[in-house]
């Protein structure tokens, strides 16, 4: 792509930021161009944060049902899979698969509610209180 055909579409961070690509200039060298966006590249976004809606919205009514625990939906709403969080909280990922158990989750220290809790950003209070949950929707 040559660097006047670099796309300048709306993306969706609304012209308050610019990506850089890289194109030919008029002696054939690839240079760094900025770029407000690319209408094909923001409907792939598009979709894909529906499809993360989709699940985070699936987890969280497996946690209100009672099949998994809150640790689940933070997890999830953080874009974090087990090897991430592990890495974080320091935990081992198997220690973490029984922490998904609500039963389980109900036995858990403050030391460790505490470690979650840093990890996704809210209070223990908050980890601990499932209807916290109901009113992200």
């Amino acid at each position: 792509m040559k660097k006047k055909e670099v796309p300048q579409d709306e993306g969706l961070n609304e012209g308050r930021f610019e990506d850089v690509c890289y194109a030919l200039d008029e002696n054939g060298n690839y240079v760094a161009v900025l770029s407000t966006g690319w209408n094909p590249k923001t409907d792939a976004l598009l979709q894909a944060w529906e499809v993360i809606d989709e699940q985070v919205e699936l987890t969280r009514q497996r946690v209100l049902s009672g099949e998994l625990s809150p640790i689940a939906y933070y997890m999830e709403k953080n874009l974090m899979d087990l090897k991430l969080l592990s890495d974080y909280v320091g935990i081992p990922k198997r220690k973490i698969r029984k922490h998904l158990k609500p039963d389980r989750f109900k036995k858990l220290d403050e030391e460790t509610l505490i470690r979650y809790a840093e990890t996704f950003r809210i209070s223990m209070e908050v980890l601990r209180d499932s209807s916290e949950i109901l009113k992200d929707k």
